[in-house]
């Protein structure tokens, strides 16, 4: 049972333990600033297990292993907060939205159980908890607060994610998005647009729109090309370096989004198209309202538009009734689109999916072999596609952290414009690019996830978002009583 022993009297330490897409990224980001605005303070270790005095596990639902691997760390931290009496764990996002009171018969130690829509409310929850001496469970059935209305901790001083809507109108068979997001809701344009200037102010020059389905933003005031406006709206920011969205549906997506990338300097040239199936028969069971054809048409138009397109999908193996015909229709139009990767999955059944009840669901052992054969195919084209980059110059915005070191080597890490992956291996010659400067390197060989540059750095150009980046990292290194000498 919840445990509302006080351990000490200094700052409480807290720990974000994400699971799943980039929305819950971004929701983490958030749990961590409220977190910090009620008075808590990060815990430095990194160990998922490690006793912070509040763990927050941020759930995904939309596949099973995700459940299990959220259980299987429940259980794991029964002893760790038996033996750290004033611990409290919590567990929000997607599956705490579904599950609802499952979670506390199933792990009787947990303090908290929020869902999608009431993140707000964990600092409240946290605090009732304690004072009760039992759990508290809030799962709301609507949004009570829009989520960019709340404080954030950004991962990254110089890159942010930017929520354009929340929820989801689609009615994929296989999804259960729609049931703990909500119906989709937009934000207005100029709310938006204010603060990605006020990020920018700050130091931010990346940053990614967000939604369930980017492309029919704007439905729901009435402007069907409201995503092209706001990407063109995007180019107008000064000091805004590059803007990327995730995701859309082909369903929706239209010339006017393929046009705005393309005038718009700053959109970057990379587009996540989600296929789930190439087999017309799989695509309307799984009740997504678009064929191969169209799929195909829409990359043949994007890359028509911006021929440096990068172009990733999704695609989901084992749907109900898929047969060996329907398999090597998806082969076929994965050979046709040359996606720069894919992020494949084995279908997963999830609770209360018309999906869940179809007849004819596919073996695990014919599922295993399907999937294993489309990677292999995805895997032999990525590698074709970043072969011939191989003499390119490509601009890289470098990240996080300096990568790998070793004796005859110094190699950092950055991302192409067309999201591609980019390690550096900088000359003696070279300065050390902070996270968020942007250089020009020649691509000296490709691999099936990554480019590298073996000749070092053509030209660097110091950013705001850079310099963001190292004011940060001294602050807090400071904090911890650790001083930090920036290398040159």
């Amino acid at each position: 049972m919840p445990n509302n022993t006080v351990k000490h009297t200094e700052a409480p330490t807290y720990r974000v333990v994400t699971y799943g897409c980039q929305m819950n990224v971004h929701d983490s980001e958030r749990i961590a600033g409220l977190l910090e605005e009620a008075g808590y303070v990060p815990d430095p270790r990194t160990d998922t297990l490690a006793p912070a005095d509040v763990v927050v596990f941020n759930t995904c639902a939309v596949r099973e292993n995700a459940d299990n691997r959220l259980y299987g760390t429940l259980g794991h931290m029964a002893s760790v907060k038996s033996a750290n009496p004033g611990m409290q764990l919590a567990v929000g996002g997607c599956m705490a939205q579904k599950d609802k009171d499952t979670v506390v018969s199933r792990a009787p130690w947990v303090d908290v159980v929020f869902g999608t829509h009431n993140v707000g409310s964990l600092p409240a929850l946290l605090k009732r908890a304690r004072h009760n001496a039992t759990a508290q469970v809030e799962i709301e059935e609507s949004l009570v607060t829009f989520p960019s209305n709340l404080p954030a901790k950004r991962e990254s001083a110089y890159s942010a994610w930017v929520s354009i809507s929340v929820g989801c109108n689609n009615t994929c068979t296989f999804c259960i998005v729609p049931q703990l997001r909500g119906k989709e809701t937009d934000r207005r344009p100029g709310e938006i647009l204010s603060e990605i200037r006020a990020l920018v102010d700050e130091g931010v020059q990346e940053i990614t729109l967000l939604g369930q389905n980017v492309n029919s933003y704007g439905v729901q005031f009435g402007d069907r090309g409201a995503f092209a406006k706001l990407l063109r709206a995007c180019g107008d920011i000064d000091g805004l370096e590059r803007v990327r969205f995730t995701s859309p549906h082909p369903a929706a997506f239209t010339d006017d989004v393929i046009e705005a990338m393309a005038e718009t300097p700053n959109v970057m040239p990379s587009l996540h198209m989600p296929l789930q199936s190439g087999s017309d028969d799989v695509l309307r069971r799984m009740r997504r309202s678009y064929r191969s054809t169209k799929f195909l048409g829409i990359l043949e138009r994007v890359r028509e538009a911006i021929p440096e397109a990068a172009i990733t999908t999704d695609i989901i193996v084992g749907f109900p009734g898929e047969t060996d015909e329907d398999f090597a229709e998806t082969m076929r139009v994965v050979e046709e689109s040359r996606f720069s990767a894919a992020y494949t999955f084995q279908y997963s059944i999830r609770p209360n999916t018309p999906a869940g009840v179809m007849a004819n669901q596919v073996p695990k052992s014919v599922v295993q072999e399907r999937y294993e054969r489309l990677v292999g195919l995805v895997d032999d084209i990525a590698w074709q596609e970043n072969k011939a980059q191989v003499g390119r110059t490509v601009e890289v915005m470098f990240a996080e952290g300096e990568g790998r070191k070793d004796d005859a080597t110094h190699r950092v890490t950055g991302r192409a414009r067309d999201n591609r992956l980019v390690h550096v291996s900088l000359q003696a010659d070279d300065d050390v690019p902070r996270p968020g400067d942007i250089g020009e390197v020649v691509i000296t060989s490709g691999h099936p996830h990554h480019l590298v540059a073996d000749g070092g750095l053509v030209h660097l150009r110091r950013t705001r978002g850079g310099e963001a980046w190292q004011d940060r990292h001294m602050s807090c290194t400071t904090m911890l009583g650790v001083p930090v000498v920036p290398r040159r």
